[in-house]
């Protein structure tokens, strides 16, 4: 969430991708609390200017997609003018199912290499600042890169090492 206050892009979500992430982080990570897990949510509300995206429930009865459980990521996509969803779940939004409705899905590792490449010094920043909010436990940089990459991060970490050091 530290890059979306990058203004590098415009993070957009909902209610109901709040309510799926939480409760997907919930029952893997069972150390969390809920009550830990709704004030993030509520930073991020709070935060993010213009994230949350509302109104766009009557367009997920047109969206076809493999899992009909994920069409609300489309339509508030649609109803927000986005043109790009980031998520892990590529497979669940197949390219030629989801141009149909002018939007394409980029998993996160080749989407912040793009902010990279845009703006590195941003994006280490925002890094920067997301390591040093890691209080508890603390996350030494070379820790924090080796759990970045073990969620899949892996362009990424590879950009940010050699600044590692000085910068994150």
């Amino acid at each position: 969430m530290h890059l979306a206050l990058t203004d590098l892009y415009r993070a957009r979500w909902t209610d109901m991708i709040h309510d799926e992430w939480t409760r997907n982080l919930l029952a893997k990570r069972t150390d969390l609390k809920p009550e830990a897990i709704q004030r993030t949510r509520e930073l991020m509300d709070m935060h993010v200017r213009d994230a949350k995206v509302e109104n766009f429930e009557h367009l997920i009865a047109v969206i076809e997609l493999p899992d009909p459980d994920d069409r609300h990521v489309v339509a508030a996509a649609m109803h927000a003018g986005a043109e790009l969803i980031v998520t892990m779940n590529i497979k669940d939004f197949p390219k030629e199912r989801v141009a149909k409705y002018n939007v394409s899905a980029q998993h996160p590792d080749d989407f912040i290499v793009d902010l990279w490449d845009l703006n590195k010094h941003k994006v280490m920043e925002a890094v920067a600042r997301h390591r040093k909010s890691m209080k508890n436990p603390p996350k030494a940089v070379e820790d924090y890169l080796d759990t970045m990459a073990s969620q899949g991060l892996v362009q990424t970490v590879d950009a940010l090492r050699p600044y590692a050091p000085w910068v994150i």
